[in-house]
């Protein structure tokens, strides 16, 4: 395949991509609509999130194996057209439980798409371009992230809310038709048995881990919802690793793990998911708590995550040759720790110049730190393990993304709950003041007096917030400086004789 048709099939991946990105944040916006239009019960709306985020869980390695075993172009295009489908079904769906059956088809096809893409890359890109590769897949999910709430908001505006779900189609569409013609055959293993106990395993461990620390945020720590799940997610894993250290064909080799690349690019681009999901948490909810922001403000503020994210990967781009992975690496997470302590001195009265430019550290931190990490571990894998391999990196960010809201959503709501003042208060007024911000906002405006303390008491949970989030994001800076190689392996490269001329 010649360089320049392999850079145009990545903008097809990046166009297919942008769906998905969309897709993360453009529920929040018609939540509110949901609830009146289809009678949604607060727990039918959770589960319009929940039954994605679980399905997606559930099947992000068995995707990867049937790519590895079967081909992954087609593979991808399938999961790419169930995300289309799936995405006209919840537009068009006539009840809550239409909905939920939809978003979790939805979660199906984003299950395919997210690792297989990884492993089209893979494949097309050896050597240091698979890094700008990579820089690029990174961006294009990233961009859709603030563009939902932003295209979203429009939408409801001026159409009813099905036109939010609409919204993937015409890319889905355009991501077809260009994958179909320009991404080349890449062969499966047919002779590769499925392991069907490790498919299980694995995928029952991941719903059930993601299923505990989604309630979490809700329900607190202690919880026999939370507990329960929690628990018996690690213990399914625990029995998932010792299945495949026995298994003659297992579903994931463990011997990945030796590798240090795929290790610490893992991890690193975990504990940067955890970061990037813990400000995405909270910086929506700070605006619309202190600034009174509607969801098309809300988007349009968090545009500098972006922006910082997109200048951090060009400049690391050009870095990187001189400086190494490590170096930038780890530079990234210093810059993010930055960012997020520099967020821990927001206060109430600060306009939003302050908050734009810690979060666009955030964002150029993310940068030099994500794309990098996840180069690095994509590195280690040849192309038969491509699709597995890049399903356990996007398990492992998944998890870590859920365990950062969930971890960060407690303390947010501790803080907020120590100090909020509900002093004579009805008690089922003071009990919804103290659910959340946005409730005590709404209380707040019957009973002025009640604002202040909302805002104060959130920015202070904020605060606290960000230290938890800022310390995890100094441990990533330690474990790249200390762990992560200088440069990738280049499995893939070395198996294929870099094959693929350079673009």
């Amino acid at each position: 395949m010649d360089g320049s048709k392999r850079w145009w099939a990545l903008g097809a991946l990046a166009v297919a991509l942008l769906a998905f990105g969309l897709d993360v944040t453009v529920l929040s916006v018609a939540l509110p609509t949901l609830a009146v239009d289809l009678d949604a019960s607060t727990s039918e709306l959770q589960w319009f999130s929940n039954a994605y985020t679980l399905v997606l869980a559930a099947g992000l390695l068995p995707a990867g194996l049937l790519g590895d075993k079967f081909g992954t172009k087609r593979f991808l295009l399938g999961g790419l057209a169930v995300f289309g489908l799936a995405s006209v079904a919840c537009a068009y769906a006539g009840s809550a439980g239409m909905l939920i059956a939809a978003r979790a088809f939805l979660g199906l096809g984003a299950a395919a798409l997210v690792p297989l893409s990884m492993s089209v890359l893979n494949a097309l890109f050896p050597g240091a371009d698979r890094a700008r590769a990579i820089a690029v897949w990174a961006a294009a999910m990233a961009v859709g992230i603030p563009l939902g709430p932003v295209v979203g908001g429009w939408l409801l505006d001026n159409f009813w809310w099905g036109s939010v779900f609409l919204l993937n189609v015409p890319a889905v569409l355009a991501g077809l038709v260009l994958l179909a013609w320009l991404v080349p055959d890449l062969p499966g293993d047919r002779g590769r048995r499925v392991d069907l106990p490790g498919v299980v395993l694995s995928s029952a461990s991941l719903v059930a881990l993601t299923y505990g620390l989604v309630e979490a945020g809700d329900r607190g720590w202690g919880s026999a919802a939370v507990l329960g799940p929690v628990l018996g997610g690690l213990a399914l894993l625990a029995g998932f690793v010792v299945h495949q250290a026995r298994a003659a064909q297992p579903l994931l080799d463990l011997g990945l793990f030796a590798s240090p690349g795929f290790r610490w690019g893992a991890v690193l681009a975990t504990l940067a998911s955890f970061a990037m999901m813990g400000a995405l948490f909270l910086l929506p909810q700070y605006f619309q708590a202190v600034y009174a922001t509607d969801a098309l403000g809300t988007g349009l503020r968090l545009l500098p995550v972006v922006g910082g994210l997109l200048v951090g990967v060009r400049v690391a781009e050009w870095l990187r040759p001189r400086l190494g992975a490590r170096v930038l690496v780890s530079t990234g997470f210093v810059l993010m720790t930055g960012g997020l302590v520099a967020g821990t001195a927001t206060g109430t009265g600060d306009g939003y110049g302050y908050a734009a430019v810690w979060v666009s550290l955030v964002g150029l931190g993310l940068g030099f730190a994500l794309p990098p990490s996840m180069d690095i571990a994509m590195g280690a894998l040849s192309p038969g393990r491509s699709g597995v391999g890049g399903g356990v990196l996007q398990a492992m960010r998944q998890v870590g993304g859920t365990l950062g809201v969930a971890i960060l959503g407690t303390v947010l709501n501790a803080g907020y709950r120590g100090g909020v003042d509900v002093a004579g208060l009805p008690d089922d007024v003071a009990a919804v003041v103290r659910d959340s911000a946005a409730a005590g906002v709404q209380v707040a405006a019957r009973v002025p007096a009640l604002l202040g303390s909302v805002r104060e008491s959130f920015v202070a949970g904020m605060s606290a917030t960000l230290w938890v989030c800022a310390g995890f994001a100094l441990v990533g800076a330690v474990l790249a400086a200390l762990f992560l190689p200088r440069q990738a392996q280049d499995v893939a490269g070395a198996e294929s004789g870099h094959e693929f001329v350079a673009g």
